[in-house]
């Protein structure tokens, strides 16, 4: 995976030093001596690669240099304007020296792509347990998805069955409340019909004579709640009664009774009497 991005960029860095340096010994040739041509190229094109080496000498480190980086986009800004202006200046084939003018900014562009592939690279072991996690939320996500599908249709079924028997029930309830409804009906022409009630009446006066019956039937609806039966209060006991209460109920223990139990021993012996009557007895005797 290295290569498919360190190649193109030390190819195309070849070719831009070498079309800078056959450019610079071209334009300075006619007016100097070739050699000196030579010297400027392989000065603009060392400088460029020296800041290079050092740029990716720094990228190794895990450190990078700003000031490194601009000299080197300087180098190569120099090299694109040496090559733009030859092309500008050619008598001919200025269109073909300008098509690879931007040869020199493109090698550095890409150096900066191989420089960020570098820096978010990872190994293969860590790929291979990123790829494991994703497939593992993968897995749990289809299992969920299944999951919840599977109890959606549970509960689909459920409540189309619970729909149904309650559908079953309340047809059934229809069917007795009808019954019910014709049997009353029934019920209610036998008790008022003139021929059924005097049969009914003959009937009933063999069996308890001189009872006059009455066929009355029974309440079929709302009823009313009946109020319970109110008891008449006990007489309340005098202070010579409630003083031998107390005292019995003191001494039936040895040694004798507290208050509290006394009293409670009172109560639940069913007597009545108020809290203060109760614990003036209990003075009383006492003192």
């Amino acid at each position: 995976m290295k290569a498919r991005t360190v190649l193109p960029a030390v190819a195309m860095t070849a070719v831009s030093m070498v079309l800078t340096l056959a450019v610079v010994v071209m334009w300075l040739g006619a007016a100097m001596p070739w050699p000196v041509a030579v010297v400027v190229g392989l000065g603009i094109d060392g400088g460029w690669l020296a800041t290079l080496a050092y740029e990716r000498r720094l990228a190794a480190q895990g450190d990078h240099s700003r000031a490194v980086t601009g000299v080197g986009w300087c180098f190569g800004m120099v090299a694109t304007g040496v090559l733009v202006v030859h092309a500008l200046t050619a008598e001919e084939s200025t269109g073909a020296w300008l098509a690879v003018a931007w040869l020199p900014v493109a090698a550095k562009a890409l150096w900066l792509v191989h420089g960020l592939w570098e820096r978010t690279a990872l190994t293969s072991t860590a790929l291979d347990a990123i790829q494991g996690i994703q497939q593992e939320a993968r897995d749990e996500a289809a299992v969920a998805r299944a999951r919840l599908r599977a109890e959606a249709a549970t509960e689909e079924t459920r409540l189309t069955a619970v729909t149904e028997a309650g559908a079953r029930v309340a047809h059934v309830q229809a069917e007795t409340s009808q019954t019910l409804s014709e049997a009353w009906s029934t019920l209610e022409k036998a008790r008022t019909g003139k021929d059924t009630g005097r049969a009914l009446t003959s009937v009933t006066t063999r069996v308890t004579p001189g009872v006059t019956p009455r066929w009355e039937l029974p309440v079929w609806g709302p009823t009313e709640p009946v109020t319970a039966l109110s008891l008449e209060a006990a007489p309340a006991l005098t202070d010579e009664a409630l003083d031998v209460l107390v005292d019995q109920i003191r001494h039936s223990e040895c040694p004798a009774l507290s208050y509290r139990d006394m009293a409670s021993r009172f109560r639940a012996a069913g007597h009545s009497a108020s809290e203060v009557r109760l614990r003036a007895a209990w003075k009383r005797m006492v003192a």
